[in-house]
């Protein structure tokens, strides 16, 4: 099994966090991880991506060349990366801010309105954790367990954002498992 996944978007999307969740919850799974960030000068506002490679034997590359899941939190990082996503791929869009689709139809398509849940876990900061709830449930990546603790090993020393992140995850994963 290997499992390639590229998050994108805006600096200040919590891009690159959504990453260290997996990339940690994967780890504390027993799976071998990459984890590849790529980021614009800009700290806020620029682009943001990262490549999380996910498999249980050695891992020869942390470049995903054809990902097999792309996470867009942004329309540029939709336009930017569906081509490169492997046939059949799995895109999870930020509803919240992509109104279109991916241009191919050989994609599975899992949209996410990041925004409306976050808000109902009381903070649109938490949008990023409930996109990350919602990848690790659909894809089968992580379970709610793994999620929750792959945040905690990801945020140490912010421990006060634990309560609403772990809300946060556990929203998308519902989202992900009944679609509401």
């Amino acid at each position: 099994m290997i499992t390639r996944t590229v998050f994108a978007g805006f600096g200040g999307q919590g891009v690159l966090v959504m990453g260290y969740v997996l990339s940690y919850g994967a780890m504390l799974k027993g799976l071998d991880v990459t984890f590849f960030p790529s980021y614009g000068a800009e700290m806020r506002g620029g682009t943001a991506n990262c490549t999380v490679t996910l498999s249980n034997k050695k891992i020869a590359s942390p470049v995903a060349s054809n990902p097999d899941i792309l996470v867009a939190m942004n329309y540029p990082s939709l336009q930017k990366f569906e081509s490169s996503v492997t046939t059949d791929g799995l895109v999870f869009l930020n509803s919240s801010l992509i109104d279109e689709g991916p241009s191919r139809n050989d994609l599975r398509l899992f949209e996410v309105p990041t925004a409306i849940l976050a808000e109902e876990v009381g903070s649109e900061r938490a949008a990023n954790m409930i996109m990350i709830g919602a990848v690790c449930a659909k894809a089968d990546l992580l379970s709610l367990e793994e999620a929750v603790k792959g945040m905690e090993a990801a945020l140490q020393g912010k421990e006060k954002f634990f309560p609403l992140n772990q809300k946060a995850i556990e929203r998308g994963f519902t989202f992900a498992r009944e679609g509401k």
